[in-house]
C-alpha cells in the first residue's frame, strides 16, 4: 500500500504498477487509522491499493497512474472529495468511483453521481459493501421505500446540503442564502446527520 505524506513523494513506479494484474484502487481518506485499516482490507480482497490523505495528494497519484477503481472520503482537508471525483472522472472516464462519507445527504450524493461517481455510501461501510458497489454496474429498482417522511431536523440537515451545493461549498454564501449567522451554520455542518 502506498500511502504518501506529500502530493508528489514516494509516487510508485509506473512500471511496477503495470506489471501486476490486480485491479488498482485509489483510496483517499483523511482519517489515517480508517485509511490504513480500509487499505489493507481491500488488498486481501485483491486490489492494488494507493492510499492518499488528501484530494491533492489523490489526484497527483492518479495523474501519475490513472486507478481502475476509487474510494473517496466527502470531507476532507483541502479539496472536497466531490472536487476529487469530477478530477478523477475527467481524467479517466472508465474508473469506477465510490464515495464514502459520515455526511451523507441527498444533495450530495446527487452532486456525486452528477460528477462522475458510480455509487454512493455513508458510513460506516464494510470493505465487502464498498466492493459490492464497485462492482454495481445499474441501480436497484427493489430498494424499499421510507414508510416515513424524514424528520424535521433531517429535513434541516437536508435543505443545508442542497443549498451550500447550490453556492459551491461557500459557506459565506450560504449562510447568507438561508438568513442565519456563519458560525451557527458552522457549527450545524459540524454535527453529523440525523439517522432516520
Amino acid at each position: 500500500m502506498t500511502d504518501p505524506q506529500t502530493a508528489t513523494a514516494d509516487l510508485p513506479d509506473t512500471a511496477e504498477l503495470g506489471d501486476n494484474d490486480q485491479p488498482t484502487l485509489l483510496l483517499a481518506d483523511d482519517d489515517d487509522v480508517f485509511r490504513r485499516v480500509l487499505a489493507r482490507a481491500l488488498e486481501r480482497r485483491g486490489y492494488l491499493v494507493t492510499a492518499a490523505g488528501s484530494a491533492e495528494q489523490a489526484y497527483a497519484l492518479a495523474c501519475h497512474n490513472p486507478p481502475e477503481y476509487a474510494v473517496v472520503d466527502l470531507k476532507m482537508p483541502g479539496d472536497s472529495g466531490l472536487v476529487l471525483i469530477e478530477k478523477l472522472a475527467a481524467l479517466e472516464a472508465g474508473t469506477r468511483i465510490v464515495m464514502l462519507t459520515g455526511y451523507a445527504s441527498i444533495a450530495t450524493a446527487v452532486e456525486a453521481i452528477k460528477l462522475g461517481a458510480t455509487h454512493y455510501l455513508a458510513k460506516p461501510a464494510d470493505a465487502d459493501e464498498i466492493v459490492a458497489a464497485l462492482q454495481r454496474t445499474g441501480g436497484d429498482a427493489s430498494t424499499p421505500v421510507a414508510d416515513a417522511p424524514l424528520s424535521v431536523d433531517r429535513l434541516e440537515w437536508e435543505h443545508i446540503q442542497k443549498v451550500l451545493a447550490e453556492h459551491g461549498g461557500n459557506v459565506s454564501a450560504t449562510a447568507r442564502a438561508l438568513k442565519m449567522h456563519r458560525r451557527t451554520l458552522q457549527r450545524k455542518l459540524g454535527k453529523k446527520p440525523v439517522r432516520e
